[in-house]
């Protein structure tokens, strides 16, 4: 348990948050084809080796979510990502479910599969060199959903992983996502995210896992994308910061935010809110764990050209400072100007040798 509690800690320690590239194939590819980048297992290893070998990465990230396929694949220079990772100041941590599908007889609703062997798969990704593990639950909002079955399934699923990853002395990064499709209001989000996470707090009771050796991985409470009443940057950061006081206990270690389809800015914008206005009296560390947030401006830029791999870079250090900046509630548009001259500066005087160059 000491060794689970100061990985927790350094996961959340420095002003620094987590770094999610851990989509599965399918969800890569569906963003490679949006950009017509070829796709592939090798287009995959080239641009995880891009966010990998961005100088200075570290600076900001403290640990990175990998996928199946990426912890299994080297760099150029043969250096298992993991350990490439490791060697840069950055946790390795490994995406362990096995995706969230169809529940039966609850239509419209998913449940998250990948108990079944799991203890297995845990010990090989520990001797790959992972420190922490992610599961992910997702919980659409509609008529009648999430439903209580839903949520007790998905929560008892968070609940046992997380006590297996424990028993193989990772750190489980829970996820129970709620997410941001609909038309539900600020106040609806909040009471969904509240009956979520208390739901999954219970199980976590139930099966031992200890508070101290994990982190929360939730939504931001968000007015549904199709609300035509969307939250003040304020609001969300009031909504938020209240729903994780009722339901999130003291002696987890930190909360990291997925941004769950939100833009760069505006992910930092609310959690910046979130630290000024509440960082002193919250007993959890308030970070991040984008995917999305950090990652679409250098995709964008990248395009599966090596010519365009340094300016990739260079978005992808800018959105990893502004986000670091925001988890010590020191973000201002005048702060994401100078990040951005920063990075170019950066980026022109530090280069890592390697294919990605």
């Amino acid at each position: 348990m000491q060794t689970l509690e100061a990985t927790a800690k350094m996961m959340v320690a420095d002003g620094k948050g987590l770094l999610a590239i851990d989509e599965s194939t399918g969800t890569c590819n569906k963003r490679f084809a949006k950009w017509a980048i070829p796709q592939t297992a090798e287009s995959h290893r080239l641009y995880r080796e891009l966010i990998v070998n961005t100088p200075g990465l570290g600076e900001s990230i403290s640990g990175a979510i990998l996928y199946d396929e990426t912890i299994r694949q080297e760099m150029d220079d043969k250096t298992p990502f993991a350990k490439a990772l490791a060697a840069r100041g950055i946790l390795p941590g490994i995406k362990v479910d096995l995706g969230a599908k169809e529940m039966a007889a609850f239509p419209g609703e998913k449940v998250t599969e990948g108990l079944d062997g799991l203890r297995t798969r845990l010990a090989e990704y520990v001797q790959m060199g992972a420190r922490f593990a992610k599961w992910r639950a997702v919980f659409s909002m509609g008529d009648g959903t999430p439903s209580h079955g839903c949520v007790e399934a998905n929560a008892h699923a968070l609940a046992r992983y997380a006590g297996l990853c424990q028993e193989a002395g990772l750190v489980p990064v829970v996820e129970p996502e709620v997410l941001m499709e609909g038309d539900h209001t600020l106040d609806v989000c909040s009471e969904v995210t509240e009956r979520v996470l208390r739901t999954v707090f219970r199980e976590i009771y139930a099966q031992r896992v200890k508070l101290e050796g994990m982190i929360l991985k939730p939504n931001m409470v968000l007015s549904g994308v199709d609300s035509p009443h969307q939250g003040s940057i304020e609001a969300v950061a009031d909504a938020t910061v209240g729903c994780l006081l009722r339901s999130v206990p003291a002696a987890v270690p930190g909360v990291v935010f997925l941004s769950g389809g939100q833009s760069g800015k505006l992910a930092s914008a609310r959690l910046n809110a979130m630290n000024v206005r509440y960082k002193l009296r919250l007993p959890w560390e308030l970070s991040f764990s984008f995917g999305r947030a950090i990652q679409e401006p250098a995709l964008e830029i990248w395009h599966g050209k090596q010519a365009n791999v340094i300016p990739a870079q260079e978005a992808l250090y800018h959105r990893a400072r502004c986000d670091a900046a925001a988890r010590r509630g020191e973000y201002t548009a005048a702060v994401e100007a100078a990040h951005r001259e920063s990075a170019a500066h950066h980026m022109a005087t530090n280069v890592y040798v390697g294919s990605a160059q």
